[in-house]
């Protein structure tokens, strides 16, 4: 009888410029009951309102990020819109170790890394609708000056430029995020299909 063996664990990197819903998009798909494991990033910058520590973000004082990047635990880090944020190790690591998918919310500077480090990664690029519905989403957040809100949208336009350096991209409408969760969801689907599956290692 012939026997198969299940698909190795993926790591997946969602990418995206600032606003363009990668958050919301985590939120959704963590309602998908998938057998995944959502790495969590560690940032510098301030908590907001309505986000929690540990499930968000790994929100830690410079001093902490420092040690914890000399010490070598971070898969990459980068220092964005002033703040750090860094991809620790044993999130991922722990994350395959298990058997689940790993799902990485990372920006495009941090997948480039990543990419390099684990050339068979899965990255996915979200779009926004247009540049004046980014601008949108920037504005509705209250958490950025104009000056700051013009640096991030000039960010995005170069970010966008990159999309080709990314295996697929998903384009996230107003309000059409059911359907690039659904386009997500397909994508991973997708490649736990491969006749020659991917394995992610890390070192």
């Amino acid at each position: 009888m012939l026997e198969v063996n299940p698909a190795p664990p993926l790591l997946v990197i969602l990418s995206g410029p600032s606003g363009v819903g990668k958050d919301a998009a985590l939120a959704e798909l963590k309602k998908l009951d998938r057998p995944w494991y959502f790495a969590v990033t560690a940032t510098t910058r301030k908590i907001r309102e309505g986000e929690r520590d540990g499930v968000d973000y790994l929100f830690l004082d410079e001093d902490i990020f420092f040690r914890m990047r000399e010490r070598d635990e971070f898969l990459e880090f980068a220092q964005v819109h002033g703040h750090w944020y860094g991809v620790p190790r044993n999130q991922v690591r722990n994350g395959l170790k298990s058997g689940r998918d790993v799902i990485l919310k990372i920006d495009v500077q941090g997948a480039e890394t990543v990419r390099k480090l684990i050339p068979e990664v899965v990255s996915i690029f979200m779009l926004p609708g247009s540049l004046d519905e980014l601008r949108t989403r920037l504005a509705g957040r209250m958490s950025e000056s104009s000056p700051e809100m013009e640096l991030r949208l000039k960010a995005a336009e170069a970010e966008m430029a990159r999309v080709s350096e990314f295996d697929y991209r998903v384009v996230n409408r107003d309000n059409c995020l059911e359907q690039a969760i659904s386009d997500i969801d397909a994508i991973i689907s997708a490649e736990k299909c491969r006749m020659n599956p991917r394995m992610a290692q890390l070192l």
